[in-house]
């Protein structure tokens, strides 16, 4: 992408020429096995997708380093959407794309990927999965240009339905076009399928959530390009 803002590209599957794009964004640990695992499993939907660093070099394996990284894009909402932008910018003007794109995240990701529709990227759509939904910058009435979906896990003890509920009265106050999902049982970090049970307090792998979760994004993702 940049010198200071690396990513990968990830052709779409059996492409016989431009495809919409998909801009994918890691989590909090950066752009690691996670997101690029994730990046091929929408690539293989016929996606273009750029798994975009929006930390940066040097960060990722850090701890101290992440924590003061996402620290100042989540609470710095113009820092974050100029990184977004930039990553935007570079997948939109990429010739594998058809100059269509919308956002996915994960965790932090999902984060970022509502911060950019809170924004007014242009966006086909943005999906957040087990990201945080909490903003210092609420999204304006008319604002909002991507159509929404949101999978969240109930027993996620990171992002409380105290959020959830907040996130709802905002987008609708937002006049947005949004859904959510809520999965009973899934906790934080639903769609990592290699976490260590117990390794971080709040984060499991839910098999189901993240095969209902990918259905649905999936299902969203047809229905926004076909608009």
């Amino acid at each position: 992408m940049t010198e200071n803002m690396p990513g990968i590209l990830y052709p779409a599957a059996n492409a016989d020429g431009p495809r919409p794009g998909l801009l994918l964004i890691h989590g909090g640990a950066g752009l690691d096995d996670h997101a690029r695992g994730q990046a091929g499993r929408y690539s293989r939907l016929g996606y273009t997708v750029l798994a975009c660093d929006l930390f940066g070099p040097g960060v990722a394996g850090d701890r101290a380093r992440i924590i003061e990284t996402v620290t100042a894009l989540r609470d710095d909402p113009d820092l974050l959407v100029a990184r977004g932008r930039a990553a935007f910018e570079a997948l939109v003007q990429s010739f594998e794309t058809d100059g269509r794109a919308a956002a996915i995240g994960f965790c932090f990701g999902g984060l970022a990927a509502l911060t950019l529709a809170r924004a007014g990227l242009p966006l086909a759509a943005a999906v957040s999965m087990h990201g945080s939904l909490a903003t210092p910058r609420p999204a304006e009435p008319g604002a909002v240009r991507a159509r929404l979906l949101v999978c969240h896990g109930a027993r996620d003890p990171h992002v409380p339905m105290t959020d959830v509920a907040a996130f709802a009265a905002e987008m609708t106050n937002a006049e947005a076009d949004w859904q959510l999902n809520v999965y009973g049982r899934a906790m934080h970090g639903f769609t990592h399928d290699h976490a260590v049970p117990g390794a971080i307090p709040g984060v499991e792998y839910d098999r189901e959530a993240d095969e209902l979760s990918f259905a649905a994004a999936r299902g969203h993702l047809e229905r926004c390009f076909s608009r």
